[in-house]
């Protein structure tokens, strides 16, 4: 039995995360999501220190990273993703409400797979949500974990 992959939704608003959620509720998919709402927290999370000791390393589909975060900022969490060789491999997609010029370089120059401001209409949101979970989730074909140097 193949096991489903996770999305990990970094997110401190709790009004943009119950969005999130129920997009992705509505567009029927089987993965699990875990809501964190700092940048300190998602760190935590994908470092398995304190209450995430238990959480399996290369099992998430995609990361969905918010930039404002309260304790450590989304370009700092996207920073150390992308310099951790255990990590790399996971795709993060930024989504943020900024449309400042120097997010979207900044993540793109620390190696971010995609960069989507949230939009402001609900059903717009909803849409691009269930868009992106979709993708990530489903359609994208990850490198082997072999290449990931995660089975060494």
């Amino acid at each position: 039995m193949v096991k489903l992959k996770r999305i990990l939704l970094v997110e401190d608003n709790a009004n943009d995360a119950e969005l999130t959620l129920e997009a992705l509720a509505e567009h029927n998919l089987a993965n699990g999501v875990d809501v964190v709402r700092d940048g300190a927290e998602a760190l935590d999370y994908l470092y398995q220190r304190g209450k995430y000791e238990e959480y399996e390393p290369g099992n998430l589909a995609v990361i969905l990273l918010d930039l404002k975060l309260p304790k450590v900022d989304g370009l700092e969490v996207l920073s150390a993703i992308k310099a951790d060789e255990k990590l790399k491999f996971i795709p993060v997609v930024v989504l943020t409400s900024s449309r400042e010029e120097r997010d979207v370089v900044e993540s793109y120059r620390l190696g971010v797979n995609a960069y989507v401001v949230k939009p402001v209409n609900f059903s717009e949101f909803i849409t691009a949500v269930k868009e992106i979970g979709a993708f990530w989730a489903i359609v994208n074909e990850p490198p082997p974990m072999s290449s990931r140097g995660l089975n060494k």
